[in-house]
């Protein structure tokens, strides 16, 4: 392991081992990337084309754009909104980071591409369009995004068949947007907040699980709650308007659903550590952060970790929920909570994703990054190659480097490898780089 200078200062100032300013620009290639829909010029991943261009709904409504989620090339709403969120939470709270990486236009970017594709789903007031593309059918199909031919049906949400989840994770997405773009264009804040209020309106009036309702999501992004998503969504409206009602709303929900007592975490299907920041950040009650401050204590002292010292949450993208958490940290220290301890903690768990685990694990960074990521696109080569399952099967690496991609990640004894077919490790997903990312950001506001 590599030793560090720490300046046990009130900021813990920690000398960086690696330059976090790259990494989050990479990041934001990754995010491009996966863009869906037809490309801007000034796009800088360019061996990405326009795809999924007759993405639409059952009114023949546009619903082009968005995210592809993960190596594949379905939109998956609730994710992409989980995603928007987080990274719009990163560019609010630590802005100085992105504009000291040069990456504040860009950072802003990421977060409009996914917003546009919302607002083109909000189809009507209690409407929207959770979801593009089948999983089953989409994941039989190994090639570019480009050359798609397969149906790509879209799957709503409205008064028959609810989604109070993605209703809400979407309306929590443009709130928290708004704000990322009130001093930047103010025409489009003001639309964000228009739909943010009505979605959280439908979310709330109308209450049910998105995966009961958008059946095909299931077995991909299963909504485990949709209570945690309504106090999120409310939270969020409240610190983008300052309309006392919606805190109100946000408090008396989070006591109804007793979230106090829920277990902590911050990932696509859980809100409850973020709604407790974000609630504590607003209030600045003690209720709120005596509760974040025992889960990230528990993080630390009690939760299982590697030999190599990552949190091991979950074997699902390892990397990905010790990067949420890392983020959790970094907001819980800004609160003033434990600032010193939590900040140099946060910044092990992203330093072993960048090398300190024996290798980097973020695809085009660092030492012996992955090279074969469980990624379609990024495997394929230029047109009119034949890219399709042998590509998959080949042990060449991908032919294009998927720049600032963060991969699953380890196993519990700090075991990888780089293997195409290994999606529970080796796979990418928007997700997984959003708490990455807004906590590289917080790093580079600090001044690592």
């Amino acid at each position: 392991m590599r030793v560090f200078l720490c300046l046990l200062s009130a900021l813990a100032l920690c000398q960086a081992a690696y330059d976090y300013k790259q990494v989050l620009r990479d990041s934001l290639l990754f995010y491009e990337a996966q863009r869906s829909g037809r490309l801007p010029a000034d796009q800088k991943v360019t061996w990405r084309k326009d795809s999924a261009l007759n993405d639409q709904g059952e009114q023949g409504q546009d619903l082009t754009g968005g995210y592809f989620d993960a190596g594949d090339f379905v939109k998956f709403g609730f994710p992409m909104a989980y995603t928007a969120t987080v990274l719009a939470w990163g560019l609010i709270d630590f802005e100085a980071g992105y504009s000291s990486a040069g990456a504040l236009d860009d950072g802003r970017k990421a977060v409009k591409w996914a917003t546009d594709y919302f607002i083109k789903a909000h189809t009507s007031q209690n409407e929207f369009y959770g979801q593009v593309g089948q999983g089953d059918v989409d994941h039989a199909y190994w090639g570019r995004p480009e050359d798609m031919t397969m149906a790509r049906p879209a799957y709503k949400i409205d008064t028959s068949r609810p989604g109070s989840d993605l209703a809400g994770e979407t309306a929590a997405a443009l709130a928290a947007a708004s704000i990322v773009f009130k001093n930047v264009d103010g025409t489009y804040s003001n639309n964000l907040l228009t739909h943010a209020r009505q979605l959280f309106d439908f979310a709330n009036n109308y209450r049910g699980k998105y995966s009961d309702s958008i059946t095909d999501a299931r077995n991909f992004y299963a909504s485990a709650d949709y209570r945690d998503e309504l106090v999120w969504a409310a939270a969020w409206l409240y610190r983008a308007t300052n309309d006392n009602s919606y805190l109100n709303t946000a408090e008396s929900l989070y006591n109804e659903f007793g979230l106090q007592n829920w277990g902590g975490g911050l990932n696509w299907d859980s809100k409850v550590s973020g709604v407790q920041v974000l609630l504590a950040k607003l209030t600045n009650k003690q209720e709120y952060k005596d509760t974040i401050q025992s889960y990230v204590n528990y993080l630390i002292n009690n939760q299982q970790k590697t030999p190599k010292g990552l949190l091991y949450i979950d074997m699902w993208g390892t990397l990905r929920h010790a990067a949420n958490a890392a983020f959790i940290m970094l907001e819980a220290a800004d609160l003033g909570l434990s600032a010193s301890s939590y900040r140099q903690f946060a910044q092990t768990q992203i330093d072993y994703a960048l090398g300190d685990g024996g290798r980097s694990f973020v695809c085009g960074f660092g030492s012996n990054p992955p090279t074969r990521p469980h990624h379609r696109s990024s495997s394929c080569p230029p047109a009119p190659a034949t890219c399709d399952w042998n590509t998959f099967n080949s042990p060449d690496p991908n032919y294009n480097v998927l720049s600032g991609a963060l991969v699953g990640g380890p196993d519990q004894n700090d075991n990888y490898v780089d293997d195409r077919s290994d999606y529970v490790h080796n796979e990418v997903a928007t997700d997984y780089n959003a708490g990455f990312q807004s906590a590289l950001a917080a790093l580079v506001a600090l001044g690592y």
